[in-house]
């Protein structure tokens, strides 16, 4: 199943850079249908048109949003689960299989785990199984990697992110999705001990367009692959330009002042 996964992989990084600009949608589940991604079909064509190289829903959504006009983008199918609602809202679940992501079109999957949380162990385990079958059916492998429970101090602490993106590595994934520790020269120190591409989290909305581009530049910079923004991204007035501006540094290794540039105008 090599050759399937090395396809697959083509439809979510970037054949000529390595890199890749993925635009996650799938807080409608934890988050309920926030402004951005309502109207879900409307959404990924704003981000497709901006030059997104994937996009992360959850299966149901497909039918709903992907994709049967506009400019074609990856497809990543969210494995896991939880809600703001729940008493543990860091405790992911499995709610979809790597066989069922197939049947609707997966380009690719991805797994959320929360190192620290009470029930690590689980969201380890279902990291593992989930793997385990993505070896199984040449489905690449999205591992998105974060520092969440009651003794975390502090989850933007380089060695803290390191530490997530090597588990995910070790674990099996062929991306990781991880914080971005502040500043270029500490996250290269995760780069480097990490064997697979580093893409960064966009976290909750920013204060400004340039801090967002900023944030990009230092990550491509330590040698990261990419991006995984999701509310930075969608609830941007202008989801297309965003994105078009970030992919200016991810593939073009435009600075984050050239790239603001093409908001300007």
């Amino acid at each position: 199943m090599k050759i399937g996964k090395a396809i697959r992989i083509e439809r979510i990084l970037n054949r000529e850079t390595g890199n890749t600009v993925i635009i996650p949608m799938d807080h409608g589940v934890s988050m309920g249908p926030i402004p951005g991604i309502i109207n879900i079909r409307e959404s990924i064509d704003k981000v497709a048109n901006g030059g997104a190289n994937a996009i992360i829903i959850h299966k149901g959504l497909v039918r709903h949003g992907h994709r049967k006009g506009g400019k074609d983008v990856g497809l990543i199918i969210h494995l896991s689960a939880s809600t703001s609602l729940s008493p543990q809202p860091n405790s992911k679940v499995i709610v979809c299989s790597v066989e069922e992501a197939i049947k609707i079109g997966a380009d690719g999957v991805s797994v959320h785990v929360n190192l620290g949380d009470a029930n690590e162990d689980k969201m380890l385990e279902d990291l593992g199984m989930i793997a385990e079958s993505c070896l199984e059916w040449g489905m690449p492998l999205i591992a998105m990697m974060y520092a969440r429970g009651e003794h975390i101090k502090n989850p933007f602490d380089p060695d803290v992110v390191a530490h997530c993106a090597r588990v995910a590595a070790e674990v099996g994934a062929d991306i990781v999705k991880v914080a971005y520790t502040g500043d270029s020269d500490s996250f290269e120190k995760v780069v480097k001990g990490c064997p697979i591409p580093v893409v960064i989290a966009g976290g909750p909305k920013m204060g400004s367009d340039i801090e967002i581009l900023e944030m990009v530049e230092g990550a491509m910079k330590a040698g990261g692959a990419g991006v995984s923004i999701g509310r930075n991204a969608f609830q941007h007035e202008n989801p297309g330009k965003i994105v078009k501006a970030i992919s200016m540094i991810v593939h073009e290794r435009r600075t984050a002042k050239e790239a603001s540039e093409l908001l300007e105008k």
